[in-house]
C-alpha cells in the first residue's frame, strides 16, 4: 500500500456503551482504527480488524476490475445487514432458512446522479409461517446500515502530515 492512508477512528474492542443518569441505555459509542490505502492502479483498501476489504474500478473506468467498486460495496452493505437481521430472526424462531434469500434492486435517477430507491424483496421459503411475514419485514428495517441513511453521522475531514515531512 502506498504511504496514503484515510483514519477511521473505529475498533470493536474499544466500544463504549453510554448511559443516561437513570441508567438507561442512550448510545454505542465506538473507536474504530480502518486504515485506507492504495495498493495500485485504481485499487483503494480498507484494513480493520485483521480484514482487509479491497474496491477497485471496472476496466472501463480505467481500473482492473478486480473487486467491487466501493459504491458497490456499499449497497450490498445494505442488503447484507437486512440479511444478517432476517437469519437471526429465522434462526431465533428454529425457521427454516433454506430457499431464504433476498433479491435488492436499485432505481437510479439520472437527473439527481444517484439512487432513489432500493427495495428489498424477502424471497420465503416453502412453508414459511404466514404469522411471521409482518415481523420479518419490520425485522429487516432494523438494519444498522439503513438506519444510518435516515440519520446520517457527521463526517469530518481533514489532512495531517506524517512526521519528518
Amino acid at each position: 500500500m502506498s504511504a496514503i492512508l484515510v483514519f477511521v477512528n473505529m475498533t470493536a474492542k474499544d466500544s463504549v456503551r453510554k448511559f443516561s443518569p437513570r441508567g438507561r441505555f442512550v448510545a454505542h459509542v465506538m473507536n474504530m482504527a480502518m486504515r485506507i490505502g492504495f495498493p495500485g492502479n485504481k485499487k483503494v483498501a480498507a484494513e480493520f480488524d485483521g480484514f482487509t476489504v479491497l474496491t477497485d474500478q471496472p476496466k472501463e473506468a480505467g481500473g482492473d476490475g478486480a473487486a467491487p467498486a466501493p459504491f458497490s460495496l456499499f449497497l450490498a452493505s445494505i442488503g447484507t445487514c437486512a440479511g444478517i437481521f432476517v437469519l437471526s430472526f429465522c434462526r431465533k424462531r428454529d425457521i427454516p432458512t433454506e430457499g431464504l434469500e433476498i433479491v435488492q434492486t436499485e432505481e437510479w435517477d439520472d437527473t439527481e446522479h444517484r439512487v432513489s430507491k432500493i427495495t428489498l424483496e424477502i424471497v420465503l421459503p416453502k412453508n414459511f409461517p404466514e404469522k411471521y411475514r409482518d415481523s420479518l419485514v419490520q425485522t429487516a428495517n432494523l438494519c444498522t446500515v439503513k438506519k444510518h441513511l435516515f440519520q446520517p453521522p457527521i463526517f469530518k475531514v481533514l489532512t495531517t502530515c506524517r512526521p519528518g515531512n
